[in-house]
């Protein structure tokens, strides 16, 4: 397993200024956050020109990328660049969210058969957000979305089944179906909270994802924002590295 860091957390500014952030915190890898209102990637800028994109990125830091991180949906051409950039790239991962609860599970079936599809040619894995308010909110769910496309995955966020509208959730049954990990700390009823002071077990987490033969990337991911005055995002992402890396 190896540690990276998303820009989620400083999303909102340059590129250049979130990647020496990430540079300055310890870390030596990335998870790219594509969100129209990110200063950092765009996805119609890479639906665009991926080569544009990918030359951008390249000029600005030395971290290296080892993920693709899509925030909301986009229309199937905008996704194939998504795709042809992941190549461009040398990645092999993207994670993508899944519908809203009450979302006919037929329809989602449909979508992420062709962003399956169209990942799957281009030699990447596709794998949904486990996320509150959406159909991965629950762990049986998201594991018959898996089961019901072939190739699909599961990016864990422990946090959404520590803090859910139905409270703490047992998510073992996913491990087996992950592909990545975004991690922070969080407690029932509150989000995003500082390291160390949440419910998040990541000794217990890594050990499950060990067991299932997982050997990919973890992310630390930082919500942007917090309401919490004394959430220090420098001090909180080389936190959560330095816990994660000791772990492994």
């Amino acid at each position: 397993m190896q540690v990276a860091a998303s820009t989620r957390s400083y999303g909102s500014e340059s590129m250049a200024n979130c990647c020496t952030k990430l540079t300055d915190h310890g870390f030596r890898k990335v998870e790219l956050c594509l969100n129209e209102d990110s200063g950092v990637l765009k996805p119609s800028e890479i639906a665009e020109s991926p080569e544009q994109a990918l030359l951008r990125f390249a000029e600005t830091t030395r971290l290296t990328p080892v993920a693709l991180d899509l925030e909301h949906d986009v229309e199937m051409t905008a996704f194939a660049a998504i795709v042809s950039f992941a190549r461009l790239m040398k990645l092999t991962q993207i994670s993508v969210p899944s519908s809203q609860v009450g979302t006919p599970f037929n329809t989602e079936i449909d979508r992420l058969r062709e962003l399956t599809r169209i990942a799957t040619e281009g030699g990447v894995r596709v794998s949904i957000k486990t996320h509150g308010a959406c159909l991965t909110e629950d762990p049986h769910t998201a594991i018959e979305l898996c089961q019901s496309v072939k190739g699909l995955g599961i990016t864990l966020d422990p946090s959404h089944y520590v803090c859910n509208q139905r409270g703490v959730v047992d998510y073992d049954i996913v491990f087996p179906h992950v592909y990545h990990c975004h991690f922070r700390d969080t407690l029932p009823e509150q989000l995003q909270v500082q390291a160390g002071l949440g419910q998040v077990d990541y000794s217990r987490n890594l050990n499950m994802l060990r067991q299932s033969g997982f050997n990919a990337t973890i992310s630390v991911d930082l919500l942007p924002n917090s309401d919490d005055e004394t959430f220090e995002y420098p001090l909180e992402m080389r936190k959560l590295r330095m816990l994660l890396e000791s772990l492994l």
